[in-house]
């Protein structure tokens, strides 16, 4: 199957151009997602704009976690396998971890207690865009408001960048890591 909409091709406008070498590290080209949203400047910086890739208020395991989970849940191999590729090993997530994102839920022998919570945190948020009391004081027994409002940022993005990837029908990157089935 191929992508429904191709991506721009160089040469960028140099405000892209650069964005895109930032982005996109020495030896690999930039990812077909960066570079089909490209194709329109006003959306290419609104994406960036929205990124929640530096140092907030999560830990980048906690971060990953987030991520990996809700693209998984929303089956976007692309952003999942993204992820993976740049970012498990430098969050410490082991490879259990990272399988136990896609096939089992938060009662994950891999999981700690607060993880737990994340986890079921973020499925509520997948199936039914809110969360419950309970789950709520679950992640708040540990994490801040400002965290909380981190995660639900996470997970609102991430599940409009699967949406992007599922709906173009983006081709998997070579770079990034298979998801298990």
């Amino acid at each position: 199957m191929s992508a429904r909409i191709e991506p721009a091709a160089a040469p960028y406008s140099p405000e892209i151009a650069a964005a895109l070498e930032r982005l996109t590290p020495p030896g690999t080209s930039p990812l077909v997602l960066f570079t089909t949203i490209a194709r329109d400047q006003r959306l290419f910086n609104k994406l960036m704009s929205a990124g929640l890739l530096d140092r907030g208020n999560l830990t980048l395991r906690e971060r990953e976690i987030v991520i990996l989970r809700t693209t998984a849940r929303c089956g976007s191999a692309y952003e999942w396998g993204v992820h993976v590729a740049f970012f498990s090993a430098k969050a410490k997530l082991e490879p259990d971890a990272v399988r136990a994102t896609v096939l089992d839920g938060p009662d994950a022998p891999c999981w700690s207690p607060d993880e737990r919570a994340l986890i079921a945190f973020c499925d509520a948020l997948h199936e039914t865009c809110t969360v419950d009391d309970a789950r709520y004081a679950d992640v708040a027994a540990t994490h801040t408001p400002e965290a909380i409002l981190e995660i639900l940022m996470l997970a609102g993005y991430y599940r409009t960048i699967s949406y992007l990837t599922n709906a173009l029908r983006l081709p998997l990157e070579a770079i990034a890591a298979p998801m298990p089935q």
